[in-house]
């Protein structure tokens, strides 16, 4: 894998000049990858490759590069202020030379009069305002004139040639008045690109910056603090983290109990409690006691330094609103050139019109025709909706999965851990056999369960514990009946426990339970599950396991009906069950009693009725359905690798009121970026007609194109407010 920063990498323009000088290469598209929040790119599988040459094309690109690795290592280096601010220099520069050449223009035949676009006037600018003019267009197209030779070399017009074509127009009509400000008001638009795209690389380094550089070390040995960088912090090392300061790294609280203000990894507004045993994450605040908490994870691989990963790797999953626009961009370019050139030859060649006022025209197209706003107003707009969306807790891994949730119909869920606590008790035990002991039957359970992490085993475990029961039996040869029980020996007999529905399929014996029927039924229909213990002769006894239902639950699911998604749930829990938690819910569909290939079936049937829908789950199981939904979201746990890594959307709270919020968010980013489209497509078709109506002149176009800029990337940026 070869890493390179590319100096200035700001927009889709710039990316498609690398693509173009590479692939005739490469070949293979997918093999780079472009993250333009850092200016970083990517070729995999680069060992197949010369560097030499890669390096070479990247020449060609006029494009400042530098390895990767090398770059970081100078990151830390001053740049110097020129290095800093080359681009806005030369862009004031240029403004101001254009300034000084106005008013010796001006001065010499009015201001309106050097504005209008007048070819008496063009023809008699003094000496001396022409000579600003020409150092305003140097300097102000410093970065564009390269770009726009390489796009002519390549065949591939692009927003440089336009300009540059325009700028040679407007001097071959001796507008140099008007050539100048072409190139001014163009640095000034990509100058704004630049910035907006640092806006939005800002607000993940903030990120990345609330985790402190250095760790409070304990050595128990010497009973001493050493201070010591984050990257030298191993995991298993004990650190202290006092009042006030931030959590270095992730890890284990094992002395001390404080409040922690988690919001940047989890987007909760409210501190939580931390005690023994309790998880810390990186980037975190201690808001009141000693905390020493036993490192889990190193620097690079902390919650918050994935999270930001993440966020940086949505760039190249690109929304298709983005991928439109660039679509739309490519073809659009080279269409007005043509449009432009016939504005150009029609009216003179068989209208008798001017050629100086329809060459003119032609160049009002050209400039207008300019595709700023209408690139940047897209990636800037995704940028910040996943910007906004990680500083709320919600990590979503690319455009396209932002886009897809404006667009989703229904939502189903998962029972156990998404609705519920996901911490179900056991509520009663009924004892059938008469050879074990209520105690045997817990530890016989417990012997089946253990290594399994589901919630329904956990309540099993939790039951060891409170009667301070030991290990007494050990099971053999486990089996997963898949969605259904567990299976064993034990004692060299056949032990299992499961389902409702699994000790159907068993044909056991049904004379064995009728004495409990009613008893059965009563905790099904309030919310129950069944896990029945038997062997291979009897049914030995009933564990009825509740959960309870999350307590915004109804809250969220009333705020998803207000935005008219349905929602629906799917769990392999007993109808009895999953119908009482959905009354308690709010939740108007129900399917219970599901396997996983149930699940799978159940969502191509609600795709096929809602056209898009997503699925909620905790990122493990499921995995099917997660994966079959057009969009999956998991609930984060505030730190589960395996939900950040498989979901399209994790939740890094267990805070489903995150999800109306996210449908409504993702709304509002749908609604900018067609905001945004239209007005520059609406804009651009005014000043076509206005200039076919001989009304425009170049520096009303110049101006309406860059104000077009300003507006759709300010509205853009509007996404980063909470």
């Amino acid at each position: 894998m070869l890493e390179y920063k590319i100096y200035g990498m700001d927009c889709a323009d710039e990316v498609a000049v690398v693509k173009s000088a590479l692939l005739p290469y490469i070949k293979d598209e997918t093999l780079l990858q472009f993250n333009l929040l850092k200016g970083k790119f990517t070729i995999h599988n680069a060992e197949q490759f010369s560097q030499d040459k890669i390096e070479k094309l990247l020449k060609s690109t006029s494009y400042r590069f530098i390895i990767w690795s090398e770059y970081e290592n100078k990151k830390d280096q001053t740049e110097s202020f020129w290095q800093k601010h080359q681009r806005l220099i030369l862009t004031i520069l240029s403004g101001l030379t254009l300034l000084i050449g106005y008013i010796i223009h001006a001065q010499s035949h009015g201001a309106l009069e050097a504005l209008v676009g007048d070819e008496s006037v063009a023809h008699a600018q003094p000496l001396a305002s022409v000579i600003f003019y020409i150092i305003a267009l140097i300097v102000g197209g410093w970065y564009i004139y390269p770009k726009a030779v390489l796009a002519l070399k390549r065949i591939r017009p692009d927003i440089n040639l336009l300009m540059t074509i325009a700028v040679i127009g407007a001097i071959a009509l001796g507008q140099w008045l008007e050539a100048a400000m072409i190139v001014f008001l163009f640095s000034i638009a990509t100058l704004l690109e630049s910035w907006s795209v640092g806006r939005a690389r800002k607000a993940i380094q903030a990120l990345l910056e609330i985790a402190p550089d250095t760790a409070n070390v304990y050595c128990a040995h010497h009973k001493d603090i050493d201070v010591k960088p984050v990257e030298e912090v191993n995991v298993g090392n004990t650190i202290i983290i006092k009042p006030g300061e931030r959590v270095p790294l992730d890890g284990v609280v094992t002395q001390g109990k404080s409040f922690i203000n988690q919001a940047p990894i989890t987007g909760e507004s409210l501190p939580v409690a931390k005690d023994i045993n309790d998880k810390v994450f990186a980037g975190s605040l201690n808001e009141d006691g000693l905390l020493y908490v036993k490192v889990t994870k190193t620097a690079t691989d902390s919650t918050l330094a994935n999270i930001i990963r993440q966020v940086e790797m949505a760039q190249s999953k690109k929304a298709k609103s983005e991928m439109w626009v660039e679509s739309f961009a490519k073809y659009y370019t080279p269409l007005m050139m043509l449009f432009a050139l016939l504005v150009m030859l029609i009216p003179p060649l068989l209208l008798n019109g001017s050629w100086y006022t329809w060459i003119y025209e032609a160049l009002v197209i050209l400039v207008i025709a300019c595709p700023c706003a209408l690139v940047i107003s897209t990636p800037v707009s995704i940028v910040s909706g996943l910007s906004a969306a990680a500083s709320n807790g919600i990590l979503v891994k690319g455009g396209n999965f932002l886009e897809l949730a404006a667009k989703v119909k229904a939502i189903a869920f998962d029972k156990t851990g998404t609705i519920t606590k996901g911490k179900p008790k056991v509520q009663k035990l009924i004892n059938i056999s008469h050879e074990y002991s209520d105690d045997a039957l817990v530890q016989l359970a417990s012997a089946l369960e253990k290594g399994n992490n589901h919630p329904l085993a956990n309540a099993i475990f939790q039951m060891m514990d409170e009667r301070k029961l030991s290990t007494k039996y050990h099971a053999e040869n486990i089996l997963a009946v898949k969605g259904k029980a567990i299976q064993g020996t034990i004692d060299q007999k056949l032990f299992w426990i499961g389902s409702h529905q699994y000790f159907h399929e068993k044909a056991q014996v049904d004379k064995e339970l009728k004495p409990f029927h009613d008893e059965i039924l009563a905790l099904e229909k309030t919310g129950h599950s069944l896990l029945i213990l038997g062997n291979s002769d009897h049914i030995l006894g009933l564990f009825a396991v509740a959960d309870e239902l999350r307590e915004d639950i109804p809250q969220v699911m009333q705020k998803l009906y207000q935005q008219d998604i349905n929602t629906v749930l799917l769990t392999g829990d007993n109808k009895g069950a999953a119908l009482f938690i959905a009354d308690k819910a709010g939740i108007k569909n129900v399917y219970a009693e599901l396997l996983p290939d149930d699940k799978v079936q159940k969502l191509k049937s609600l795709k096929s009725q809602y056209d898009k829908v997503a699925m909620v789950g905790d990122g493990i199981n499921d995995a099917p359905a997660l994966a079959t939904a057009d969009l999956s979201f998991a609930m984060g746990k505030a730190g589960s690798d395996v939900a950040i890594e498989t979901a399209d959307i994790a939740l890094m709270s267990d805070d489903l009121s995150k999800l109306p919020w996210l449908i409504k968010h993702a709304k509002r980013v749908k609604a900018i970026i067609q905001q945004n489209i239209s007005f520059a497509l609406a804009l651009k078709a005014v000043f076509i007609v206005l200039a076919l109506l001989e009304l425009a002149s170049i520096w009303m176009a110049i101006g309406a194109d860059m104000g077009a800029s300003l507006l759709v990337v300010f509205n853009s940026l509007r996404l980063l407010k909470k």
